[in-house]
């Protein structure tokens, strides 16, 4: 089975996966895109505006693959009158 690298971007920081992980081509792009939903609820946006990317390697270290979420957090109201 082939090894797959999953490398993070939480638009400060990047984590490069140096171990990968044996799975199918299928599984690496569900768990590229799994991962983000977490990424963002545990690094809260320091502005407005925040995008989250992982991206897949394989075995050779080619990128095959790329995920993004980007988080915007906008009031709809003046908060300061509240």
């Amino acid at each position: 089975m082939p090894r797959y690298y999953f490398d993070i971007s939480d638009g400060d920081v990047t984590t490069t996966d140096t171990e990968g992980q044996e799975m199918s081509i299928d599984e690496a792009r569900q768990e590229a895109i799994g991962v983000l939903p977490q990424l963002a609820k545990d690094v809260l946006p320091d502005g407005d505006t925040r995008t989250f990317v992982s991206y897949v390697r394989d075995e050779e270290g080619s990128g095959i693959f790329r995920a993004k979420l980007t988080l915007r957090a906008e009031w709809l109201i003046d908060p300061s009158k509240r």
